[in-house]
């Protein structure tokens, strides 16, 4: 997964945006941090899956 830093700034940046709104540069920075964290969590949980054993 990210990193704690990259998290708590997606956090700050949904706080921002609900409160006062984005610029232009930070909605460009909330927009690729998402895609990172997307990115990170398809993997791992694509690797929980990939371990799964089907038993009868």
């Amino acid at each position: 997964m990210l990193d704690q830093q990259k998290i708590e700034r997606i956090n700050q940046l949904a706080q921002k945006k609900r409160t006062v709104g984005l610029t232009e540069a930070e909605t460009i920075e909330q927009q690729e941090l998402r895609q990172e964290y997307l990115k990170a969590f398809r993997q791992s949980f694509r690797g929980q899956l990939d371990n799964i054993e089907w038993t009868d």
